[in-house]
């Protein structure tokens, strides 16, 4: 009888030390984002750029966050910011954006000024395993 309280006893504190709390492993969403387009060759006022950027998880985790932006590299002035919800949350690991933008004055484009297209893909919260490509280009008149 006292060797099976003892064994018991053995088999109980061997669960009790197996059930501890393990800490939940942490997601590696090893994020790229590739620019189809537009390129880096120069640009002419009133031009219209296709927009394609391919935003991807290498592990298959989802897209959560992308963010395509146009700015001017000397004022910081911004001209085009999208999706308007940066929370994509594609499930299939892979996402494409697209667009067109229309390089003119109206929308805040000036000639002889250089600019870039820069492309950001996150995780959960802000910066997590944030990749950041930019493309520049230059806008004659």
């Amino acid at each position: 009888m006292k060797n099976v309280l003892f064994l018991a006893l053995i088999f109980n504190l061997i669960f009790i030390t197996s059930c501890g709390d393990d800490e939940e492993p942490t997601l590696v969403f090893d994020y790229s984002n590739v620019v189809n387009s537009p390129d880096s060759s120069d640009k002419n006022v009133d031009d219209t750029i296709d927009i394609s950027i391919d935003f991807e998880s290498a592990t298959g985790e989802p897209v959560h966050h992308v963010n395509v932006r146009i700015y001017n590299v000397a004022t910081n002035e911004e001209v085009y910011n999208m999706p308007t919800d940066a929370h994509v949350h594609d499930l299939s690991g892979k996402f494409t954006y697209t667009d067109s933008f229309v390089l003119s004055n109206a929308n805040g484009v000036m000639a002889h000024s250089d600019w870039m297209l820069e492309t950001k893909v996150w995780g959960h919260e802000a910066g997590a395993e944030e990749v950041i490509e930019s493309i520049p280009f230059h806008v004659h008149p």
